[in-house]
C-alpha cells in the first residue's frame, strides 16, 4: 500500500481502525474495523453516501460493533502487533482500482468504502442487510462530488462547495426565514434592472454599515420566490457567498484558492441559474492572498467581466 497516495482523511481512518483493533484486542485489522471508522468519520462524505444509499447509520454501526464483539480476543495486543487481513488488503487493491477508474490521483475515504464492498464473510452480509450497493454508491458519489476529482490529499473541502460556502437566500425566503424588507423597493427594482442587462450586469451596493445593503439582496430573494421579478430572473437562486467560512481553516498555501475555484465552478455549472451575492465586497481584496497565489478579487474578476 502506498501511504503517500492516501488522502489525509484516509490515513486518519486507517490509523483509527488500527487503534480500534488494538482496543478490541484483535490482532488482525479487518474490513469491519475500517468500515465502522468510515461510517463515523463525519468530516468525509462517507456517512452522507451511506445515508443517501438508504442505510440507517445507527443500525449499521450497531451491526458492525456486534460483529467485532464476536471476534476472538488476544491478550496484550499492541499497535505494532496488528496486521492487515487478506480481505482488507484486497479491499485496498480494489479501492486503488476504483480511484484509477474515476480519474482520481489519491485514495480518499469514498474509494476505501467502495473497496470494502468487495470484502467477503460477515461484512458482505452486513452490506447486503443494509442495502448498500456499489452502483447506488457510485450514483450518490456523482451527486456529491459533481465534476470534482481527487487531485490532492485534502479533497473534502472542494466537494459540495456551494452548499458549504454559500447561503441560498431564496431557499431561506421560501421557508419564511427572511423578514419582509421595508422601504427598499426603489433599490430592489434598480438591482433587478441591472441584473437583467445583457452586459455590465453586476450591481454594487454602496452605503454605510447597517443601512440595509444585505437586506436588499434578501428582499430580491423574497421577490424571486413570490414571482414578482422580470421573466429573466424567475426561478433563479440568490446565493450569498460566505467568505469567512471559505477562509476558515485554510492553513496551507493554495487551500483557500482551491475552495474558491470549486465554489465558482459549481456556480458556473448552474448555467446562469445562480445570482451570486458577495457581502462585504471590499473584503475580497487580498483575501486568501499568499506568496505565489492569487487573491479572491483576481480570481473573481474574469467571472464578473463575463457577467
Amino acid at each position: 500500500m502506498m501511504m503517500d497516495k492516501l488522502t489525509q482523511k484516509s490515513q486518519e481512518a486507517l490509523q483509527a481502525a488500527q487503534e480500534l483493533a488494538r482496543a478490541c484486542s484483535h490482532q488482525e485489522l479487518d474490513g469491519p474495523h475500517l468500515a465502522l471508522v468510515l461510517a463515523r468519520q463525519a468530516d468525509t462524505i462517507v456517512p452522507k453516501l451511506l445515508q443517501r444509499a438508504g442505510a440507517d447509520l445507527a443500525a449499521l454501526e450497531n451491526d458492525l460493533k456486534a460483529e467485532l464483539d464476536r471476534r476472538a480476543q488476544v491478550e496484550g495486543v499492541s499497535g505494532s502487533d496488528v496486521f492487515l487481513s487478506r480481505d482488507l488488503k484486497h479491499a485496498f487493491d480494489r479501492a486503488a482500482k476504483e480511484a484509477k477508474d474515476l480519474g482520481d490521483e489519491f485514495l480518499s475515504a469514498e474509494h476505501l468504502l467502495l473497496g470494502l464492498l468487495e470484502c467477503g464473510g460477515a461484512l458482505k452480509k452486513i452490506w447486503a442487510n443494509h442495502g448498500v450497493k456499489r452502483a447506488v454508491l457510485l450514483e450518490k458519489m456523482e451527486d456529491v462530488r459533481g465534476s470534482q476529482r481527487v487531485t490532492d490529499a485534502n479533497p473534502e473541502d472542494k466537494f459540495e462547495a456551494l452548499e458549504k460556502y454559500g447561503k441560498d437566500l431564496t431557499a431561506l425566503a421560501r421557508e419564511g426565514k427572511i423578514d419582509p424588507v421595508i422601504g427598499r423597493n426603489d433599490e430592489i427594482r434598480r438591482v433587478m434592472q441591472v441584473l437583467t442587462r445583457r452586459t455590465k450586469n453586476n450591481p454594487v451596493l454602496i452605503g454605510e454599515p447597517g443601512v440595509g445593503k444585505t437586506a436588499i439582496a434578501e428582499g430580491l430573494a423574497r421577490r424571486v420566490v413570490s414571482g414578482d421579478v422580470p421573466e429573466s430572473l424567475k426561478d433563479k437562486r440568490i446565493v450569498a457567498m460566505d467568505l469567512g467560512a471559505m477562509i476558515a481553516g485554510a492553513k496551507y498555501r493554495g487551500e483557500f484558492e482551491d475552495r474558491l475555484k470549486a465554489f465558482l465552478k459549481e456556480v458556473t455549472a448552474a448555467e446562469g441559474q445562480i445570482v451570486l451575492f458577495i457581502d462585504e465586497l471590499h473584503t475580497i481584496v487580498g483575501a486568501g492572498n499568499a506568496e505565489g497565489s492569487a487573491d479572491a478579487a483576481n480570481m473573481l474578476k474574469p467571472q464578473l467581466a463575463r457577467g
